[in-house]
């Protein structure tokens, strides 16, 4: 019985519609298609230009695969190496590279025009925390009915409760009047003089 497979491979979402295969963009041995190619040894000796076919049989003597390192060279780049092992090795150099990515959130803290001195303390105790964490923070404060006339007041708290945090803020962007009140983003900087 005759099975269709699909025409672009990488667009095939399988069975469970999980996504895009990833593909494997590195060649070994047969799937190398350029005529000549730079071997370097499984020692680290370079052979100099070799015919793909020659260098492919020679990788095969010594019972390991011609893998193509670099494209970006003319002739291409190859070694001679496990190709399971070289797979292994830029699997883990990948992980290791997303783990020491910083990966930064947006913290949200909410301030009212009637919030307490006290209840501010607090706050500001949190976004210390947040700094500390090396998070950016969205202050947002929230203006309810008649309140939303009194712009003037919820800016002038807002600024004062800005220089109360500790450890000085840096603005990423002025302070933004909405409908609902109005909101700032910061993270940790020099301590600004406004």
């Amino acid at each position: 019985m005759f099975i269709k497979k699909p025409f672009f491979r990488k667009f095939d979402r399988g069975r469970f519609g999980r996504g895009f295969i990833k593909q494997n963009n590195d060649k070994a041995n047969e799937q190398i298609r350029v005529p000549q190619v730079r071997v370097i040894d499984e020692t680290g000796i370079n052979l100099g230009i070799l015919n793909t076919q020659d260098a492919i049989k020679i990788a095969k003597d010594k019972g390991l695969d011609l893998v193509e390192i670099s494209t970006k060279t003319e002739p291409p780049i190859c070694k001679i190496i496990n190709y399971g092992k070289y797979k292994y090795i830029q699997e883990k150099k990948e992980k290791k590279q997303q783990s020491h990515q910083k990966k930064t959130e947006i913290k949200g803290i909410r301030i009212g025009l009637t919030t307490s001195p006290h209840d501010l303390e607090i706050r500001a105790h949190q976004i210390e925390k947040f700094f500390k964490e090396g998070h950016k923070i969205r202050i947002e404060m929230k203006l309810r009915g008649r309140e939303k006339a009194h712009g003037d007041l919820a800016k002038e708290k807002l600024e004062s409760f800005l220089t109360t945090i500790a450890g000085g803020v840096k603005r990423e962007e002025e302070i933004k009047r909405s409908p609902q009140g109005m909101s700032v983003t910061i993270c940790q900087g020099k301590q600004e003089n406004q």
